[in-house]
């Protein structure tokens, strides 16, 4: 696990802003002024962290599950939730091997938290930024075996690179190291609402923190060109294989799908 740099309380960070918004309590007074101005703008906001975080469950359940995946590398983690990515995969498989990824020094500080493993499986952390894609492959293989199929979950991350080509390459540099029968999954904002654009914009302009962009659903599908995509394709994180009594959860402006590698 990578050593800790220090926290900056004066700038916001989009980890504690998803916090914030998802009712936790790990982050700052500066986080959670930047999170009341999304709010203020666009109250659907609390609503599309919370679903985005369905599908993610979901595409765990569902990797470790039906797909029978055993590693999982997930880049842009966020601060420790209920059911993270290990735990809804060891549960299924007890053996699931997982590696975070993110590069707010508060996740690392709540790292043991996401470092629970059973004793079948294992969990690591790595304080990198998504735009580090080999340091990342490179740490990583301390605890995953590139020779076995990976899951690579870029959830509500890739906003976070401005220029949509480098997004783009990112994606490709991270899925070219893993094998055949590896996994993508991704979601993100998009551009559907104009009320959700208009807060981002706000956001951007004002809290200091890095700059989010939420783009169209068909640069999402971008992201998974050249890999068999899963049904329901690319959708709203609301319509991504919901369960059983959500099939009718409003749709919300963050998108993504789940695809295999070849």
């Amino acid at each position: 696990m990578s050593s800790p740099s220090e926290i900056d309380t004066t700038v916001p960070h989009s980890a504690r802003i998803w916090n914030f918004l998802l009712g936790g309590t790990d982050n700052y007074p500066v986080d959670r002024q930047a999170g009341e101005r999304i709010f203020a703008v666009f109250p659907g906001m609390v609503a599309m962290a919370r679903q985005s975080r369905r599908m993610l469950r979901r595409v765990v359940r569902h990797l470790a599950g039906e797909a029978g995946v055993r590693q999982f590398l997930d880049i842009g983690t966020g601060l420790p939730t209920m059911d993270n990515t290990h735990e809804i995969a060891q549960r299924l498989a007890p053996a699931s091997r997982i590696v975070y990824v993110d590069n707010d020094p508060l996740v690392l500080t709540h790292a043991r938290k996401l470092l629970t493993s059973t004793s079948e499986g294992a969990t690591d952390y790595i304080e990198a930024d998504v735009r580090e894609p080999e340091a990342i492959l490179a740490e990583a293989a301390r605890t995953l075996d590139y020779d076995q199929p990976v899951a690579l979950m870029l959830m509500g991350i890739l906003g976070l690179v401005s220029d949509y080509d480098e997004a783009r390459s990112i994606v490709d540099r991270l899925m070219a190291a893993l094998p055949s029968g590896s996994y993508l999954a991704v979601y993100d904002g998009t551009d559907s609402d104009p009320a959700y654009t208009a807060a981002i914009r706000t956001y951007n302009s004002a809290s200091g923190a890095v700059s989010y962009i939420p783009r169209a659903q068909e640069q999402i599908a971008g992201y998974f060109d050249g890999l068999e995509l899963l049904e329901p394709g690319v959708v709203p994180v609301t319509r991504w294989r919901p369960d059983p009594g959500q099939e009718d959860v409003p749709e919300v402006s963050c998108s993504g799908g789940l695809a295999r590698k070849p």
